[in-house]
């Protein structure tokens, strides 16, 4: 991966970054940073936004645009979207919450696989966000300073299904609680289809 897709890259998984931050992880000068970042912005990628975090001077945060994120995979919404109105078309709702359960399903048993190995919750999730970030998710775990664990997915690949048919959301929250146990609980804290740029979820120890 180049400098100028780390770039877009950092900005996606990191969240609105300013130059300076942007060229403390590329190993870059401020200016450096700065000419990546004006360059994804004559292309339409990114944009900016001037945050008063504190008296004086506002920082300059960059963020993407909605081409910026469209350059991540997002398994061929357009067709999904056509499916998804087809099966709704012939098989009502009814049958189209039956495509989602088989789905649930085959999804469950893939993550139990990628779990036979863990012993704990922090290995069961480590493990789901491996599973989950070769689906394209760009997940990730942060471990909190009260014992809680965070799974971020930090990229959406079936975001127009979601926003078109929301039981995919629902489906997934079941499903990590299923896969993780009953020995712990699971709860979404960030919703893409919220608003968010992100989804997050809080996993705790019961």
């Amino acid at each position: 991966m180049n400098t100028a897709e780390q770039t877009l890259f950092l900005i996606k998984t990191r969240g609105p970054q300013t130059a300076q931050q942007l060229a403390g992880l590329l190993n870059l000068t401020s200016m450096g940073a700065r000419k990546q970042l004006e360059a994804w912005q004559e292309k339409g990628m990114v944009t900016h936004e001037d945050v008063a975090d504190k008296p004086g001077r506002p920082s300059r945060r960059w963020l993407l645009t909605e081409a910026g994120h469209a350059r991540f995979p997002d398994r061929h919404a357009e067709l999904t979207l056509q499916l998804i109105d087809q099966v709704r078309t012939l098989f009502g709702e009814a049958g189209l919450n039956k495509l989602i359960g088989s789905r649930e399903q085959a999804s469950e048993r893939d993550y139990r696989q990628h779990l036979a190995a863990s012993r704990n919750l922090p290995q069961k999730v480590e493990a789901l966000v491996q599973a989950r970030s070769a689906e394209g998710y760009m997940a990730e775990i942060q471990h909190q300073d009260d014992g809680s664990l965070l799974l971020i997915e930090n990229h959406c690949p079936i975001c127009a299904a979601a926003r078109q048919c929301q039981q995919f959301c629902r489906s997934e929250l079941d499903l990590f609680q299923r896969v993780l146990g009953p020995d712990c609980s699971v709860g979404r804290i960030e919703h893409m289809l919220g608003g968010a740029r992100r989804c997050v979820y809080v996993i705790r120890q019961i």
